[in-house]
Order: structure tokens, then C-alpha cells, then sequence
């Protein structure tokens, strides 16, 4: 498996393992079936439901309810087409198949993928055919497809599943008294690096990223702490939440 560096915004490289053809592979099988799957719910639903006279196959005595139903079969057929694009935006970079698979789209420049990068992976599965897209994974340095290439992601392997309370803030406390005020001048995205850099140094193992950034944000900041660089991050995430909710 390719081993990927990612700089975050505050400039702390972090290794991911590349997704390989296996993994993507099984993962597009599997959406396949889900589409598939919805595809044929769709039809038969609506198939239930256009009228017509049985005795001699004539649909014009209920053609406007016909009508009707067609262009609702059509309109919710469109998920289906825009299955990608639209799991990949509000599943945070996963299709259900890549959330089976535990793997993941993510930005090369450490920033977040938005609607635009995951449109134009969409765009490009009409040149990502399945082995013009096996191999360009197989022999790209960082596993990217076309589409990839061009959004300027790739897809890692995830240690652990996603779920919907992976976000930048932590539970609210009661009465909870904010230790740095200098929590104010951050950013989301700041403060999402913090989040992730925390998670990754700890699933792996490698406690130098949490030295690295809590050097760098003390310096950005002026931040004076005793706190160790777990506790300081983690401390810095908890002022974020509440005065986020303070406000």
C-alpha cells in the first residue's frame, strides 16, 4: 500500500495509507448494488402504479395520471445518477460502499473537500471508465484516478469509521470557564487541524505532530501553557466549543 503525506494547514505532514484498487474496487461493487438495488425499487413501484386497462393494453383512458407518474419515477430516479455526488457531499467524502470499506476521499492540500472537488470527481467518471481507472490508480503515485487528479484528491484507508459526531467541537460543559481567550482569533479550519492531527497522533501512535502543532499555535497565538501538548490541544478544542456556543 502507498504511503501518502498530507501537510495540514498549519503545515504538520501526516501519513495516510492510499486506498488500493482492491478496496476502491469492492467499494464501487458495492454502490453498484445499491444503486442497482434502488433502481429496480423505483421501477417496480411505479410500474405498480401506472394505470391502464388490462383487457386491451390501452393507457390513453388514464394518460394525464400516466404523465404524472412518469415524471416522478424520472425525478426520483435522480439520485440514483447523482449517487456519487451527492453521497460523497453529505457523507463527508464516502459513498455507502466506502463507509462498508472504511475509506475515504481527501484533499492533497490538507484543506477539506468541498462541493466543487467532489462535482468534478462526479464529472470524470464519464472518462473513468473501470479499467482506464484500475490502472491510473494502480500506477499513480498517490492512487488518483483521473477525476482525482484533477479535484487534486485522492482516497486513504481509515482506521476507525466516521460517524456524524466527528466534528471540530466537543460537547458543551455547564458553567465551563474558557482557559484560552485567544480561541476567539481561530478559525473553523484551524481548529478542524487540531481535531484531526489529535485523532491521528493518537491512532497511530506518533505524539511528535502533537508537539509540532502546539509549538506552532503557541507561537501564532502567544499562548503561554504548563499544559502537556494532549491536554493543551485538547483544552483548546473545549474553549472552541464553548465560545462558539458562548457567542
Amino acid at each position: 500500500m502507498e504511503s501518502i503525506k498530507i501537510n495540514t494547514t498549519q503545515n504538520v505532514a501526516l501519513s495516510y495509507t492510499a486506498a488500493g484498487v482492491g478496496p476502491r474496487i469492492l467499494a464501487a461493487l458495492l454502490d453498484g448494488i445499491f444503486v442497482w438495488a434502488y433502481t429496480c425499487i423505483m421501477f417496480l413501484i411505479f410500474s405498480l402504479a401506472i394505470r391502464k386497462d388490462f383487457y386491451s393494453g390501452n393507457y390513453e383512458k388514464h394518460e394525464t395520471y400516466n404523465q404524472v407518474m412518469i415524471g416522478l419515477i424520472i425525478l426520483c430516479l435522480l439520485p440514483a445518477g447523482l449517487y456519487h455526488l451527492l453521497c460523497e457531499t453529505f457523507l463527508n467524502g464516502q459513498s455507502f460502499g466506502k463507509k462498508i470499506l472504511k475509506i475515504k476521499v481527501v484533499k492533497l492540500d490538507g484543506t477539506q473537500p468541498n462541493f466543487g472537488s467532489y462535482l468534478v470527481r462526479s464529472m470524470f467518471r464519464l472518462i473513468d471508465r473501470p479499467m482506464i481507472a484500475l490502472i491510473t490508480v494502480a500506477v499513480t503515485s498517490k492512487s488518483q484516478r483521473f477525476g482525482d487528479m484533477v479535484a487534486g484528491t485522492t482516497v486513504i484507508l481509515l482506521n476507525k469509521p466516521i460517524s456524524i459526531k466527528d466534528t471540530i467541537l466537543h460537547q458543551q460543559k455547564p458553567d465551563y470557564k474558557i482557559v484560552y481567550p485567544q480561541v476567539a482569533f481561530m478559525s473553523d479550519t484551524e481548529v478542524n487541524t487540531i481535531r484531526e492531527v489529535l485523532d491521528f497522533s493518537l491512532r497511530q501512535n506518533q505524539p511528535q505532530h502533537l508537539s509540532l502543532l502546539s509549538d506552532k499555535i503557541k507561537s501564532k497565538y502567544g499562548i503561554s501553557s504548563t499544559q502537556k501538548n494532549e491536554e493543551f490541544l485538547n483544552t483548546l478544542l473545549m474553549d472552541y466549543t464553548n465560545y462558539q456556543f458562548e457567542k
